[in-house]
């Protein structure tokens, strides 16, 4: 098995979808065509801009933005907000590691399906323990040779991989 580094990206899709994980974390990317990602990005950007804040690159990880108490995830919707929590709670893994200790704080730019546009992420031990098993996990699923079977639904409409999984 080769070791592959997993990033926030990858647990993300994991979570939101197995087919888009393994593509992506095969370097199959898409994701440069696709103007729900353009549109995402420019988002991010503008939203960075406005808390004068950057992006901070740690290992193989980017975290949209640190305070004294939170680490901050950005995010055009909530459409997908459990993805989101285990991205975070790799972020807070990965700086616990390096001796920062921070709260998760996922903050949405539209929401669509909640009530609100912050939620909070904690890493407990039982989630640190799960992330563990996950991690382990999304590393032999990448290493399988072939990407499992499109699963279409609702959620694949705004996807980059959309139209590579329906030819």
């Amino acid at each position: 098995m080769i070791s592959i580094k997993i990033t926030g990206t990858i647990i993300n899709y994991y979570i939101h979808c197995k087919r888009q994980c393994w593509l992506f974390g095969n370097r199959i990317n898409l994701e440069d065509n696709s103007e729900d990602v353009r549109i995402g990005k420019i988002l991010h950007e503008i939203k960075s801009q406005e808390s004068k804040s950057s992006e901070i690159s740690i290992d193989n990880i980017k975290i949209d933005k640190i305070t004294g108490e939170y680490l901050v995830e950005l995010k055009k919707s909530d459409a997908d907000l459990n993805s989101t929590k285990w991205q975070v709670l790799l972020y807070l893994k990965k700086l616990k590691e390096k001796g920062i200790i921070r709260k998760g704080k996922i903050e949405v730019i539209e929401k669509k399906k909640q009530d609100k546009k912050i939620h909070y992420v904690e890493l407990t031990q039982e989630y640190e323990e799960e992330l563990d098993k996950l991690l382990l996990d999304i590393e032999k699923f990448l290493s399988s040779e072939k990407p499992p079977i499109a699963e279409r639904s609702s959620k694949c409409k705004k996807c980059a991989y959309y139209e590579y999984c329906n030819i």
